[in-house]
């Protein structure tokens, strides 16, 4: 249309259309020309204004600043890169649209012409509609048009991308002579997840409102399985993937929903040990993504000065003002004297770099070396936390806006998680850094399987609208994780955590796992959680627990084992379980208990000890005292 249309469109006609990485190129390149420091105004952070700007309709003199400084600078470089795009001919993704609602607003004959060329229109994913896209649907329709559209408000799940539920409320206001069908009768599921469906959705108070029903079968009640921590469920998850498969059914059937990307880590791990082959559906394994790289090539420099692939992945990410061709530079040195990237770049900056450039090359190299010095002494946890709070990832990210960004910084904080529960092995003759940079490097290398081949699917809850398969676990669902803490306290939020839950759960045709955690060692921290209250929403009739919840403030007193009062000559008393009770050892010092299972002469505990880390005792040979 606008090809068509270039001169009405107030465009030129070989206009240009640039994707993303063009568009951040481009106000890469407009911070540098207006000398605005782009570590305090970063360029993703100002795309993210701009495209969003654009899918509300909103060019920049639209905008209010609202007396916001900040704010007022975003709207000023909108207007910028405005200019430079009308000037060089060039349309981003964003701008299509807006253009083409423009086009049809500001030309009343061309929009009668399409108008009578168009009188029947069909929107699907009508949920999924965007400000934009619903004024231009509205425009094209006219008074006297009423377009058919196809959408589920119940899956509503994309609001962070802009996406309203509310149009599909809207619309019958808008046009008034819409006549509603539902369609109800489900063809995938079996009756008890439709009916579990139906009764987590009922709680959504903003809906249209609609019953799923199926002419197929009861099928088998949702399993629920209560885990000790991330590794019991994992575990559990993958006992039943065995179980499944050695009954003849395919892996490619199976699939293993999160809410988190990060939660991906240990069932990765543990399908792995396991030999299952599995791909990651929509993304990369943990130690294939690109933050995760970014924060081992900063914990391999710290270890390794002469790590040239490190040194080049991470010399100006965050940005630091080191460029191209400084480091072309560096490269040039470090082949005429056969040296490393780090030795050529601390020559370079000595002799041949101007003052902004040979400070910026250096303050990089005094971070690096201000890392290792840190973080001597340390545990392999406390290495990992600290280099990546230095190393200004976090920030870095955080300032990437939406899901995305969010998503990188939760990966880091699962990344110290990893570093926690990392066990070195005692007959490497390596450090625990080392070793855990080894173990991640053979991880990344473990190629996932390929998407012909016959491998379980692992997939973000969002990965998974549109998609189907006969076995379907549901991890993580806990309240903070699942539904996500952020939502909890808006409405808003919430309701769409909860149509994130339907979409899952009315994903599985035959079987559906729900599973949750006492404790989840997640982004870097141990938490204690409640069960999801998407789980207490479905009838107690659709459920069989598989192990009942453990109570985490009641003790347990175990049949026959006991813990050993060392200041008693070891006088056995049967003594009450309590999770973080205080606990000394003779070999490992002082702890905190975090977690048990197993009953009689089998029961185990995990004591988090503060100088030996976390480790399982048997309980009959725990030979520990308790501390006031």
């Amino acid at each position: 249309m606008l090809r068509r249309h270039w001169r009405e469109a107030g465009l030129p006609q070989n206009f240009q259309i640039i994707d993303s990485d063009d568009q951040l190129r481009l106000i890469k390149r407009l911070l540098k020309n207006l000398e605005i420091d782009d570590s305090r105004w970063v360029p993703k952070e100002i795309q993210w204004f701009i495209n969003g700007q654009k899918d509300e309709g909103l060019r920049p003199q639209h905008i209010d600043a609202e007396g916001d400084p900040h704010r007022r600078q975003l709207i000023s470089l909108y207007q910028s890169y405005e200019e430079i795009c009308q000037r060089g001919g060039l349309v981003d993704f964003a701008e299509l649209l807006l253009r083409a609602h423009e086009l049809l607003r500001d030309n009343t004959e061309l929009l009668q012409h399409y108008r009578r060329r168009f009188q029947h229109l069909l929107v699907d994913e009508f949920q999924d509609t965007n400000a934009i896209q619903y004024a231009w649907l509205r425009l094209l329709a006219g008074d006297k048009g009423v377009p058919f559209v196809v959408g589920d408000d119940d899956q509503s799940i994309y609001r962070w991308r802009g996406a309203r539920v509310e149009h599909i409320h809207q619309f019958q206001k808008d046009f008034p002579g819409t006549r509603v069908v539902k369609l109800e009768q489900n063809y995938r599921s079996t009756e008890t997840i439709l009916n579990a469906a139906n009764a987590v959705i009922a709680n959504n108070r903003s809906r249209m409102g609609k019953n799923l029903w199926t002419e197929g079968a009861e099928g088998e009640p949702i399993r629920v399985y209560s885990a000790y921590n991330e590794r019991d469920e994992a575990d559990f998850v993958i006992g039943r993937l065995r179980g499944w498969i050695e009954q003849g059914n395919a892996r490619a059937d199976a699939a293993i929903l999160y809410r988190s990307n990060a939660q991906s880590r240990v069932l990765e791990e543990g399908l792995m040990n396991a030999q299952i082959p599995y791909r990651v559906y929509g993304g990369l394994r943990f130690f294939e993504r690109a933050e995760i790289k970014d924060a081992l090539a900063y914990l391999r420099l710290t270890s390794n000065r002469d790590d040239d692939g490190s040194f080049e992945r991470i010399v100006n990410k965050p940005t630091r003002g080191i460029g191209a061709r400084t480091v072309e530079m560096m490269r040039a040195y470090a082949r005429a004297n056969t040296c490393s990237l780090w030795r050529a770049a601390g020559a370079v900056a000595r002799d041949d770099l101007n003052g902004r450039a040979a400070n910026a090359v250096n303050s990089f190299m005094s971070l690096i070396e201000r890392m290792a010095r840190e973080t001597n002494g340390l545990d392999l946890r406390g290495k990992v936390d600290h280099v990546i709070h230095l190393s200004m990832l976090i920030d870095f990210f955080e300032k990437d806006k939406g899901e995305k960004g969010e998503t990188r910084v939760e990966n880091l904080a699962e990344l110290v998680s990893a570093a926690k529960g990392f066990e070195p092995d005692p007959a490497e003759d390596m450090s625990p850094l080392d070793e855990f940079l080894s173990h991640a490097a053979l991880e990344a290398g473990e190629g996932q399987a390929d998407a012909w081949e016959d491998c379980v699917q692992l997939m973000t809850m969002h990965s998974a609208k549109g998609l189907e398969f006969p076995l379907v676990f549901m991890c993580g669902m806990e309240d903070g994780l699942f539904p996500h803490q952020r939502s909890v306290a808006d409405p808003n939020g919430l309701e769409e955590e909860r149509r994130l839950c339907y979409v899952g759960i009315t994903r599985a045709m035959q079987l559906l796992y729900i599973t949750h955690a006492e404790q989840r060692r997640l982004h870097g921290m141990d938490n204690y959680s409640q069960p999801s209250r998407f789980i207490a929403e479905i009838p107690t009739e659709h459920i069989e627990e598989i192990r009942p919840r453990v109570q985490v403030a009641r003790p347990m007193r175990p049949s026959r084992s006991t813990l050993r009062k060392t200041s008693t000559a070891g006088a056995e008393n049967e003594l009450g379980i309590r999770l973080g009770q205080r606990v000394r050892h003779k070999k490992f010092g002082d702890g905190v208990i975090l977690n048990y299972e197993g009953q009689g002469a089998h029961a185990r505990i995990e004591v988090n000890f503060e100088t030996a880390g976390t480790k399982w005792l048997v309980l009959s040979y725990a030979n520990l005292e308790m501390v006031s």
